[in-house]
């Protein structure tokens, strides 16, 4: 943990709201807990801010699935399409990257499907495969409400998207519309999925003990597998397997206030400035789409009181999100005694011209506080649900730009879990290498298996 020590008494005033003690982590735990149990119950779900929603994957890769499959990956400004062909563990996978422009995403549903069809379209046409209908699995990263494994109605948009049309309608069946419209290919859609546990089974698939899964980049979310008989949402034959994964939707933690505890001014200004003012509260406080907005603003209060930029503020960080979160991660790439790479940001990426070295120091430290927070309370929730599955060993597969790209989250995840995980229950995180598209096709792979 980061120390206060060589501060003044008014930096460590400011800041100190932004540090979380192991009370702190333990009621955050405790209520997390409840809310799960919340979600996962029939008479409670209405109301649950977490919805911990059923995916209708029932089983992880067992290594042995063989084909081709196609693969979708929407859950931003790119949109992803895949080949993979399946032998066994070893995975030939091909895949191009589609720009979704932002007169797309605030357009009309059908337009957006349309684009995406396009996308499939060039893609398949380049692999010399528009004459096969493959089995298709798409990873859709926003919340839904699946309907089956093939089937999904959108609750909500998120990350920017508004495309009128979509919200409370069957994405899967916006897609075979867009396909159909067009006549010259076809897929057999198989299974709609989130990113979380799409990022899931492709961990899976190389470590059959990943029963978690993760995304910590411009969202935040998780799954996991949850025995059935604990899921009174469960509307299906229980026949076997007897567990399901669970998309928990936990961005959405706090919603109801009860992480006000832990909340500071600088998250409430965010939340209050926010497009999606009062929702996603614990998403807010731990995914890149927020990190470098809650340093800028803690900056601001630096500045006000004198104690940085000796008091100028640059104009630069006046504007909302200025301060990228990349910065964050960049910032606390070197040595904890360095600050040449902080100083060249401010410099040379902000136009911030008077900055000395203790203010490239007290920038660091104040990024550290906020990436600090966001490991913990990431850990918390890791902890929870894994002492929650009761599982003598789980990998945790995570997969997201903060996780991936700053040089100390995953070593401060691993120490908050450490503390508060049941000693019975050993963990691994683990770097999901591939993304969540491969999980769709191996997701589609497992249900082609599941029913032969």
């Amino acid at each position: 943990m980061v120390t206060n020590s060589k501060w003044s008494p008014q930096v460590q005033s400011i800041t100190e709201p932004l540090r979380v003690s192991d009370d702190q982590i333990r009621k955050v735990m405790s209520l997390l807990l409840e809310n799960m149990k919340k979600g996962l119950g029939k008479d409670t779900n209405e109301t649950a801010k977490i919805k911990m929603l059923p995916t209708y994957v029932r089983a992880t890769p067992k290594g042995t699935e063989e084909g081709k499959f196609l693969a979708l990956d929407l859950g931003g400004t790119n949109f992803r399409v895949l080949l993979i062909d399946l032998k066994g563990r070893h995975v030939k996978m091909s895949s191009k990257i589609f720009n979704v422009p932002t007169e797309v995403m605030t357009g009309t549903g059908a337009g957006l499907f349309d684009h995406i069809a396009d996308c499939m379209y060039r893609f398949m046409s380049a692999e010399g495969i528009l004459d096969q209908i493959l089995p298709l699995g798409f990873t859709f990263s926003f919340p839904c409400k699946q309907m089956g494994l093939a089937s999904a109605k959108l609750i909500r948009w998120t990350k920017g998207f508004s495309a009128s049309g979509v919200e409370g309608e069957d994405v899967a069946r916006l897609l075979k519309e867009a396909i159909t419209r067009r006549g010259d290919f076809d897929v057999h859609l198989v299974a709609v999925v989130n990113d979380t546990t799409g990022t899931l089974m492709s961990c899976a698939h190389s470590t059959p003990t990943c029963y978690m899964g993760l995304i910590i980049g411009t969202g935040c979310n998780a799954c996991y597998m949850e025995k059935l008989e604990n899921v009174e949402l469960w509307d299906e034959d229980r026949g076997e397997p007897k567990e399901v994964i669970i998309n928990m939707e936990w961005g959405a933690f706090g919603d109801d206030g009860a992480l006000d505890f832990i909340m500071t001014d600088f998250d409430r200004h965010l939340d209050e400035n926010s497009i999606n003012r009062g929702r996603q509260r614990y998403e807010k406080m731990l995914s890149g789409m927020y990190l470098g907005e809650i340093v800028r603003l803690c900056l601001l209060k630096l500045i006000e009181a004198g104690q940085l930029f000796e008091g100028k503020m640059p104009l630069v960080l006046k504007k909302k999100e200025s301060f990228y979160t990349k910065y964050v991660s960049e910032i606390e790439s070197e040595p904890d005694d360095q600050v040449n790479r902080g100083a060249k940001i401010l410099k040379d990426e902000l136009g911030i011209t008077n900055a000395s070295r203790d203010d490239a120091a007290l920038v660091r430290y104040v990024c550290s506080l906020v990436s600090s927070r966001a490991s913990a309370l990431a850990g918390a929730g890791v902890a929870t649900v894994l002492n929650h599955m009761e599982r003598p060993m789980c990998t945790v597969g995570i997969d997201g730009s903060v996780y991936k790209y700053h040089p100390k989250v995953h070593k401060l995840m691993t120490e908050t879990i450490n503390r508060f995980v049941d000693p019975k229950c050993k963990f691994k995180l683990m770097l999901s290498e591939d993304g969540s598209g491969k999980g769709a096709a191996l997701i589609a792979a497992v249900a082609a298996t599941l029913k032969t």
